[in-house]
């Protein structure tokens, strides 16, 4: 069924305008610079690299430093900050200015993994009202010499009793963000079951001066006007939507310039789409160790194409460019797009009880920075 199409006003965050009002969320070891190129040449957005840990990147990590490479043509240069710690977050967004490492700062406050969390970090931390507003307040500081636009981004809450996003949207916009974004699902609700839409639709009401995203659901162009049509929210942040299925920004593009949407591809557009990651891939990492990297792609790039499991088997465990193109030679290139590749994709899970540091949710208004809390390591 086709969506009716709409114009819609360009996203504006900070100096930079964002049109279609699109962004690719950072996904770990998905949006390395091969694959937001890959999804930049289907369409206009904003493009936000690999979560990268502010302590990581003060203490110059090695593979920290090769997480934040930009291809020459990316603009703005979108990284993602994850700290617990305001004094370290000023040092890490200081350090990118000093140095030019990017041109807009995103900061995560919306990761429910276990091993952030229990530190006190990503979707925990907004709920520490004060230590949240300056660690927001420190990257602002140390960015807005530069012209750095800071955007938040975080979730409902920890869990159903404890509700954190209208505080937390305040306090973003209180002390200098240039927007916020968020993921309409608690904590405890990791990726299962369906984002609140209607908590995105009360945040846009509750924060008035700067952009409102929403997050959750978005694995359509048909998704995202949903959302900007029920929600109110200035723009859409798409992240698992596009795993396997890059063009979906080249959907989207056209969702909101009001032009149809094109069709699904046929496997053979499909196996060129797959054969160009791997070139990226290569470029970025070298043949072997980016095919490798490849590998946890297929099966969302074949997603409910008739592949027997023989080959599926096989291109989970190619190694080589020229053995992914014997591979890609075995699919019949005018089979349509199925049906059964459309819909939620990536990991959904279960819910579970989010792992908080001890005595956590004593006081909101505590300002003491965990123990240990700063992760040494960057990609989520």
């Amino acid at each position: 069924m086709q969506a009716t199409t709409q114009a819609k006003p360009a996203l504006r965050i900070g100096p930079y305008e964002v049109d279609p009002p699109v962004v690719l969320a950072p996904m770990a070891g998905i949006t390395n610079v091969a694959f937001r190129r890959l999804c930049r040449e289907y369409g206009a957005g904003l493009y936000v690299c690999e979560m990268i840990t502010s302590r990581a990147l003060v203490e110059r990590h090695p593979k920290t430093l090769e997480m934040i490479t930009f291809a020459p043509d990316e603009h703005p240069r979108s990284m993602q900050l994850y700290g617990v710690d305001p004094i370290t977050m000023g040092k890490a967004v200081q350090m990118i200015v000093d140095e030019g490492l990017a041109d807009h700062v995103d900061m995560n406050f919306g990761c429910p993994v276990p091993k952030v969390t229990r530190k006190g970090g990503g979707s925990a931390l907004p709920y520490k009202r004060r230590l949240f507003a300056e660690i927001v307040r420190a990257a602002v500081r140390a960015a807005e010499p530069a012209g750095i636009p800071v955007t938040v981004k975080f979730r409902i809450g920890i869990d159903d009793d404890h509700i954190t996003y209208l505080d937390a949207g305040r306090l973003a916009e209180e002390n200098g963000a240039a927007a916020v974004a968020l993921h309409g699902r608690t904590a405890a609700q990791r990726y299962s079951g369906a984002a609140d839409w209607s908590a995105i639709a009360r945040l846009k009401e509750h924060v008035r001066t700067i952009p409102v995203l929403g997050n959750g659901d978005i694995f359509s162009a048909e998704d995202a006007l949903r959302m900007m049509a029920e929600t109110g929210c200035d723009g859409v942040v798409v992240g698992r939507g596009c795993l396997g299925r890059p063009w979906l920004f080249r959907d989207l593009q056209a969702a909101f310039a009001g032009e149809p949407i094109p069709p699904g591809p046929k496997l053979g557009e499909v196996a060129a789409v797959l054969r160009r990651h791997a070139e990226l891939l290569a470029d970025h990492m070298g043949e072997e160790k980016g095919l490798r990297d490849l590998r946890k792609h297929m099966a969302q790039y074949l997603r409910g194409f008739p592949v027997g499991s023989e080959l599926r088997h096989r291109f989970g465990l190619v190694s080589s460019l020229a053995e992914l193109d014997d591979l890609l030679g075995e699919l019949d290139p005018d089979v349509p797009f199925p049906a059964d590749a459309e819909g939620p994709r990536g990991r959904q899970g279960s819910p579970g009880r989010v792992v908080l540091p001890d005595g956590w949710l004593d006081d909101p208004d505590d300002l003491t920075v965990p123990a240990g809390a700063e992760v040494d390591h960057s990609g989520g």
